[in-house]
Order: C-alpha cells, then structure tokens, then sequence
C-alpha cells in the first residue's frame, strides 16, 4: 500500500508566536476519507471547524508530527540562512522521520521547482516529491496537514495570550491590535520572546518608538522656553 505524507505550515507571516509545521501520513486508500471528511485549506474554514476536523483527521492518519519553531529560534536561524531554508530544513525531518512513498509539499516560495530539489538534497531517502505551491487547495493530504498546524499554532497563541495578559489579535503585521502589542513590548521591553525580531514590522515600530520619542522631546523643550 502506497503511504503518502501531507506537510504544511501555519503562522509563517506572524510576527508574534511559532511557525509550526505539520506532517500527517495516510494510506493511499484514506485519502478518501480526508475528502469525505470536508478538509481544506485552514483558512477557509471556521475555528469550530477546524478544531472538529482537527480531532477526525487524527483517528485517520497512520502517523503526524508537528515541529513547532519558536520567533526566537526564527530570528536566530535568519542569521544564518532565510526562512524558506529554514521551512526546507524542518519539512525535510518530517519526510526522514515519517518515510512515506510520496510526500506532497506546499511550497513556500514560488520557485517550485527549487524548493523540491532543495528537499530531496536534504532528505535523501527515496521519497517522491510533489512540491506544489497551494498544494493545501488542490491535495486533501495537504489540506488536512494545513488544519493540524493551524489549530496547534492556534493553541500556542492562546497559551501566549495568558501569558502577556492582553488579547493581541491574530498575530500578523496587518492585525492593528498586533501591531499595538508589539510596539508596547518594544518600548517597555517586555515579553520580547515571544516577538520575531528579524521581522522588518519590528523595525518599522522600532522607529515609530523613537520617533515618538523625539517628538516629546522637541515638545516638552519647547514648553520650558
């Protein structure tokens, strides 16, 4: 029987919280079930539907791993090597550890082509390589590794949440209640873990501190006069 393993990341764009990557394999013949089940890419579905499929696609699997990278570990590998290789590196352990007979990636960069020769060159095991770019909408596999990593990243960023004490949002750079967050922790110097340092959103609020720091300067020297 043919084993094929699904791999998808969520939280690649954040700002805040890990980047997690999940792997699920199944039996050639339980794709099936995956479709019957309603998955899709995470994005396109509810949090209570995540969370339901969440639970059912792992009664189905053979076998899943989730690699969960930290911002710190992000901004500590970005000194080294950018975040594609750093994608390549962790799927290409999921593809060793679960050794399937085909693995189907959504590739992170457009270059398709590229990121699979990169995989191949670090997994060397045999495997079979699909590298698609929205490989979560076109492969059921794919999607159901999508729902995994979303709900569990989901969960970290909840857990972080407790932490800091203050609802920052999705996490994303877009998100203002984010953004809010992230330029409070830098001008307070708290909960800086948690935040993806080599993120440019990080520089960009780095010179709006200092910028708002200048301004009260120049305001409160113009009072005195």
């Amino acid at each position: 029987m043919t084993t094929i393993l699904g791999i998808d990341e969520a939280g690649r764009g954040s700002v805040i919280g890990p980047l997690v990557i999940g792997g699920i394999l199944i039996d050639e013949k339980d794709e099936k079930k995956l479709k019957e089940l309603g998955v899709k890419d995470s994005k396109m579905l509810s949090s209570r539907q995540r969370e339901m499929m969440y639970k059912e696609i792992k009664k189905i699997v053979k076998d899943y791993v989730t690699i969960h990278i930290s911002a710190k570990e992000i901004d500590d590998e970005r000194k080294r090597i950018n975040l594609n290789r750093i994608e390549a590196e962790k799927i290409a352990q999921i593809i060793k550890t679960l050794n399937p007979d085909v693995a189907v990636v959504d590739a992170p960069q457009v270059s398709t082509d590229k990121f699979k020769k990169m995989l191949m060159g670090m997994a060397k095991n045999g495997t079979k390589i699909i590298s698609e770019n929205y490989a979560d909408k076109n492969h059921a596999v794919c999607s159901a590794a999508s729902i995994i990593a979303k709900v569990e990243r989901d969960k970290e960023i909840e857990k972080i949440k407790i932490k800091v004490g203050t609802d920052f949002g999705v996490g994303y750079p877009h998100d203002e209640r984010t953004r809010a967050f992230v330029k409070s922790a830098l001008k307070e110097k708290k909960f800086l873990e948690h935040i993806r340092h080599s993120w440019i959103t990080v520089d960009d609020l780095i010179e709006e501190n200092e910028q708002q720091k200048l301004k009260t300067f120049l305001n409160g020297n113009s009072n005195n006069k």
